[in-house]
Parts: structure tokens; sequence; C-alpha cells
């Protein structure tokens, strides 16, 4: 599942559209509907809204920030295995200040429109 706004939104009508209180264009969602994938959603939201409050916060331009969240389920009870996430930022403020607005390393950082280079991905261990 993917949650993306800005820079990073579609216009191709397959995303469903939510309001976003940070981005006039609102948030493009793309998954699959079933409760796991709302989960999934949950996750994604969290963590993009968490990068938009705290650029705000900070002075921080985001042009865009998408978000892919996946996880599974074991199937005797249905019971999360776990969820993770990769985040991609669309912005040209510094790596350093990107990274500084959360507690996860963002996996790709673009500056204008040209991928930067990207950072080390690190484990976020989180029961969800």
């Amino acid at each position: 599942m993917v949650a993306s706004a800005g820079s990073f939104l579609k216009e191709d009508g397959d995303d469903v559209r939510l309001p976003h209180r940070w981005t006039p264009g609102g948030v493009g969602v793309r998954s699959a509907f079933t409760g796991g994938h709302v989960l999934n959603l949950a996750v994604a939201a969290c963590v993009l809204n968490d990068l938009y409050r705290e650029a705000e916060a900070g002075g921080v331009e985001l042009r865009g920030v998408r978000v892919r969240a996946e996880g599974g389920f074991g199937t005797s009870c249905w019971k999360s295995t776990g969820i993770s996430y990769a985040v991609e930022v669309d912005s040209d403020a510094p790596q350093a200040r990107i990274a500084a607005l959360s507690l996860f390393e963002v996996a790709t950082h673009r500056v204008k429109g040209r991928e930067a280079q990207q950072a080390r991905p690190r484990a976020v261990d989180r029961d969800v």
C-alpha cells in the first residue's frame, strides 16, 4: 500500500484522494481493501503526517512524501506478523535536515527532481 502527497501524487486516477492538513492536493492512497491493508495504511498515514508536522515546525519545505507500508498476517489467528515501511521525500533541504525530522532514515531524498544519495536503511522495531 502506498500513501503519497505533494510531488509524488499521481494524476492517473488510480489513487483514492483524501484531504490532508499539510498539503493542498491531499493524499493519494493506493491499496487493496482488507483489514490488513487498512492497518498498513494507518502506519503509513502516521509516518507521512509526522514528516509534514515536523517539517513545518522545523521550517523545512517538503515538495512531496511517499510512504510504502506492507505487512503480513499469521493465517492461524490473523495476528499481524509486523509492518515495514519505506519513505521517500522530495525536498531541497539537506539530507541531514530531512533525517532529523523523524526517528527513521528516509530511503530516498529527491532534490529538484533528481535522486540524491540514498540513506542507509535503519531498522525500526515497533509493535503495531
